[in-house]
């Protein structure tokens, strides 16, 4: 099974909660024994969405190529004005590019959704990227996790239990399925 993580954070250091976040699923995944990759908004040279698209940028090809091999994504979006940041909006807009394949956009991916913001109203961003992922033929996780930031860590700078057992939960539902009680 392969794994994408979609950070479409627009922060560029190394502290940020989109990186940690990130490393820290990079890890449980691994630990799991996922081949996972990471795609990041700040490292992918992903132009403006243009229609029509006359000659589409190598960068597209390959972020294209990149989110239709893997089995399952985790999408990270920090809550931008109600939603995901424009830039991550602006990347799925690009999967247009597959629209004439056999099986075109996101068809058949499963994607968790994971959002955080200072106050409470992260689910606005859950919501904006339930609607793209399913727009692009996905299907979303029935869990996903809007974080308030100033409970996602605890007294030692780790993500705390309470959050670490809703990664887990997540991962559980993207790797195997519910289960029932």
């Amino acid at each position: 099974m392969k794994a994408l993580i979609f950070n479409g954070a627009v922060e560029r250091s190394e502290n940020t909660t989109a990186k940690r976040l990130t490393g820290y699923l990079e890890e449980l995944l691994g630990n799991l024994g996922i081949e996972t990759n990471v795609f990041t908004i700040t490292d992918s040279e992903i132009p403006v969405f243009e229609v029509p698209m006359v000659k589409v940028p190598e960068s597209v090809v390959r972020m294209n190529q990149m989110f239709r091999e893997p089995d399952i994504h985790i999408w990270l979006s920090p809550l931008y004005h109600g939603g995901m940041t424009g830039a991550m909006k602006n990347c799925l807009d690009w999967m247009e590019y597959s629209s004439r394949e056999t099986h075109p956009y996101l068809s058949g991916k499963v994607v968790g959704l994971v959002c955080w913001a200072d106050g409470v109203q992260a689910i606005q961003g859950i919501t904006a990227m339930d609607a793209v992922a399913k727009a692009l033929r996905a299907w979303t996780a029935p869990l996903s996790i809007p974080i308030q930031r100033s409970e996602l860590y605890n007294g030692h700078g780790e993500i705390s239990q309470t959050y670490q057992e809703r990664f887990e939960l997540l991962l559980q539902l993207l790797l195997k399925g519910p289960t029932f009680f």
